[in-house]
């Protein structure tokens, strides 16, 4: 799986962008932070993390993972290590650029973090993970393989915002509707082989998870911290958001803690500057 489509991205909200560093406000030290949206999702989804970030200079990339932002049926001809590339590729560009580099994710953007992380330690000096998935008690899965084989696709899991679903806030992380079971599939093997590797993940780690999840389980959050190698792991419940919780009431949370932690383990002293 490998070609990747070239179709025009369907809203620029959904597109790749980058924020440059600013050193002045991270006492002379250019830290990077790598970050990756979710399965069927799209940057729009970390653009708010990741401006709050910037504004305490963090120099952030959030590229769009191949085929997202366009259609699911473009989504359906990529798969793991597609993604996998675009966010290797995106690292590569920050450790030329930055003097030390963290890698954050939503969801899958959280498994493809810790696979990052589990494949180049010397690279990823920091992990910062908002409902990560790598794995599922949902037993629909299982058919997975076999179901792709007849099915296309099937009704999408985006947009599970508290502050959306409940108070009509306007915001949207510009998912699908639907979703591609070739790329399902390729996910869940995925997954596979990468929780055989998180004993190499030895990266400081915050985990944020919400307490109410529609679409990632706990299991997940505990296969994370049962499985890694990090000597450093810290999990944080959050209790009023969803599964995009980038996009929800927890965001001021995310941003602050995940600034701190960032500041402690890249080297930073939030004094300085």
């Amino acid at each position: 799986m490998t070609t990747r489509p070239d179709t025009r991205v369907r809203d620029p909200r959904a597109e790749a962008f980058v924020l440059p560093a600013r050193p002045e406000l991270t006492g002379g030290r250019r830290v990077g932070v790598l970050m990756s949206h979710g399965f069927t999702g799209s940057p729009a989804s970390m653009r708010p993390w990741a401006e709050a970030l910037a504004a305490q200079g963090y120099g952030v990339r959030a590229p769009r993972l191949p085929g997202h932002g366009t259609t699911w049926q473009d989504m359906a001809r990529t798969g793991w290590a597609d993604w996998r590339g675009e966010l290797e590729g995106a690292l590569d560009v920050l450790l030329a650029e930055h003097d030390v580099v963290a890698v954050a994710g939503l969801s899958m953007g959280g498994a493809l973090a810790l696979r990052l992380a589990a494949d180049r330690p010397d690279d990823v000096a920091a992990l910062v993970l908002v409902n990560p998935a790598v794995t599922s008690r949902d037993r629909r899965l299982v058919a997975v393989p076999l179901l792709r084989r007849v099915i296309a696709s099937m009704p999408g899991i985006g947009n599970d915002i508290r502050a959306r679903v409940e108070d009509g806030a306007e915001v949207d992380e510009l998912g699908y509707d639907r979703v591609p079971l070739a790329a399902l599939h390729e996910m869940i093997a995925g997954w596979r082989s990468l929780r055989g590797d998180l004993g190499r993940v030895v990266a400081p780690l915050l985990m944020f998870r919400s307490v109410t999840d529609h679409v990632v389980d706990p299991s997940s959050g505990a296969a994370i911290t049962a499985g890694v190698g990090s000597a450093q792991v810290t999990e944080r419940l959050l209790e009023h958001s969803w599964h995009v919780a980038t996009l929800d009431h927890d965001l001021p949370v995310i941003v602050e803690e995940s600034a701190a932690f960032l500041a402690a383990a890249c080297g930073v002293d939030p004094t300085d500057g």
